[in-house]
């Protein structure tokens, strides 16, 4: 979700990559993909060869606390880096996002060492909850139809985890309700 937001932003909304130019924006992007997607993916593949974890599909609540805490600390030492080698300063728009995402990471981590809640709902609501907000911060409404596209996405994403039987609608739901609200808290709090 981390690189569908960023590929929005630098389409849509180049200003929330500041302080980054906008012939950087797609090296951005492609960073953020193999760091918040490509290695998480070639992680799980490890712990799975390494017994970790049976099946890269997680089914138990115990089976996640290793990779989500592998994840957590893999999307933490991003922002440390982009903040201390690249010149982003706190009051950057692109920090400050970072910073959202890593929240929803560590919100969906310290849950499921307690229950295991849908993170694919989570990261969806929390992606709809950051459109949310910028749409209603955007004069220009130019994140109307990308709002609408992710209140269908998140939906799609929701009824499947349903309909593949990865989670109950409890654990769908608490996953909504807690992306949402960080996201939404999050952009409040910081924009």
């Amino acid at each position: 979700m981390a690189t569908y937001l960023f590929a929005l932003f630098a389409w849509t909304l180049p200003l929330a990559l500041s302080p980054l130019r906008e012939e950087g924006h797609g090296k951005f992007v492609l960073i953020i993909f193999s760091i918040t997607f490509a290695m998480p993916a070639l992680a799980m593949g490890i712990f799975r060869s390494m017994g970790t974890i049976d099946s890269v599909l997680m089914h138990t609540r115990r089976e996640r606390i290793v990779p989500f805490l592998f994840t957590t600390a893999l999307y933490a030492t991003l922002t440390y880096m982009f903040y201390t080698r690249t010149g982003v300063r706190l009051d950057d728009n692109l920090f400050r996002f970072m910073l959202i995402i890593d929240a929803l990471i560590v919100v969906g981590t310290l849950l499921t060492l307690f229950w295991k809640v849908s993170m694919h709902s989570l990261a969806a609501w929390g992606f709809t909850g950051i459109m949310l907000a910028l749409n209603r911060l955007t004069e220009d409404g130019s994140l109307f139809y990308p709002l609408i596209c992710s209140l269908v996405i998140t939906g799609l994403v929701m009824s499947a985890r349903l309909q593949l039987q990865a989670h109950s609608m409890r654990e769908v739901t608490a996953g909504s309700i807690a992306g949402l609200l960080t996201s939404f808290a999050g952009m409040v709090f910081l924009f």
